[in-house]
């Protein structure tokens, strides 16, 4: 199971994001467990300083952007 964390104060990109980030999860036919990340002394000390961003397994993929539902499927398949 992958751990999908969207770092972001819960504005619409981070919102986008999560959206992105289960879509792609679904037609990659991984399962997930999605968690959002609000507090932003939490999403620093990861060493984010751009939102939204994602961490994929506890590892930061993706800063400062939204991407694509087929870029992040890539990104969550290539962790299996």
């Amino acid at each position: 199971m992958r751990l999908l964390q969207i770092l972001g104060v819960g504005c619409p990109k981070c919102e986008k994001l999560a959206a992105n980030c289960e879509a792609a999860a679904k037609a990659a036919g991984v399962e997930y467990q999605l968690e959002k990340i609000k507090d932003i002394q939490k999403i620093t000390a990861f060493g984010v300083m751009t939102t939204p961003a994602l961490m994929i397994d506890g590892e930061v993929k993706v800063v400062g952007r939204v991407p694509t539902v087929e870029e992040l499927k890539e990104l969550i398949a290539e962790q299996e």
